[in-house]
Order: C-alpha cells, then structure tokens, then sequence
C-alpha cells in the first residue's frame, strides 16, 4: 500500500496544486470584478463632479464677463482740473489791486466770476490775520 501511495502521492499532490491554483484564480477574478465595479462607481462619480465644476465655471466666467463689462462702462472720471492755477491767481490780485471788479476780472482771465470772488475774499483774509495792510 505504501507503493501504491507513493506512486499516487506525486499526481495527488500535483492534482492539489491545480486545484488550489484555480481556487486562486477565482478568487482573484472575483477581486478584479469588485475593483472595476468600484473604479466605474468612482468615474461616474468623477465625471458628475467634472460636469458640476465645468458648470460653476462657466457662470463664474459669465459673471466675470458682466461685471467687466458693467466696469467697461463705468468709465472714470477725468481727474478735476486745478481750479486756479498760480499764474491766474496772481493776475486776478494784481487786477484787483488796480481797482478792477470781479466782473471784469473773470471776463479777462476766462474764470467764473463767483471764484474770481472767492480768491478775493480769502485774500483778504489772508492779508488782515498777517497784519499787512489791506486792499
């Protein structure tokens, strides 16, 4: 019996071999089915989420679009230009030195007349708190 054993033992262990190969072989393809299944879950997922932020984007990019065209057309204002300048100053004191009304002072030196007066007054001023004498 011990012949008949050992003359089996090599088929029986080589038939055992195949038999745990193949269980493997299941057992891996089982495992392969459930991490396809699970990375197909996952691209849909991924997709879903691609498609969402693609959306978000494209009303982030519609918006940045109106609000620089709301910006396009709210143009800034042109910087004001000095209201007096140093030379015109002078001239509408020396002018008013001379006697000469505001009248004719903001025709000559093409200023509005109410600033001609202005400039008048706070010269005035100007000249009674230093102490000098005054027009």
């Amino acid at each position: 019996m011990d012949r008949y054993f050992l003359a089996v033992a090599p088929a029986a262990i080589l038939s055992a071999g195949y038999v745990v190969c193949f269980c493997v072989f299941l057992a891996l393809k089982k495992e392969i089915r459930s991490l396809r299944l699970r990375l197909s879950r996952k691209d849909a997922a991924d997709v879903i989420s691609t498609l969402d932020l693609k959306s978000k984007l494209e009303d982030v990019t519609a918006r940045l679009g109106d609000a620089e065209e709301r910006a396009g057309l709210l143009a800034s204002p042109a910087p004001p230009k000095s209201a007096l300048n140093f030379s015109k100053r002078s001239q509408a004191i020396r002018l008013s030195r001379r006697g000469e009304p505001a009248e004719s002072i903001a025709a000559s030196l093409s200023m509005p007349r109410r600033q001609v007066e202005l400039l008048l007054k706070v010269q005035a001023i100007g000249i009674n708190v230093g102490g000098g004498p005054t027009s």
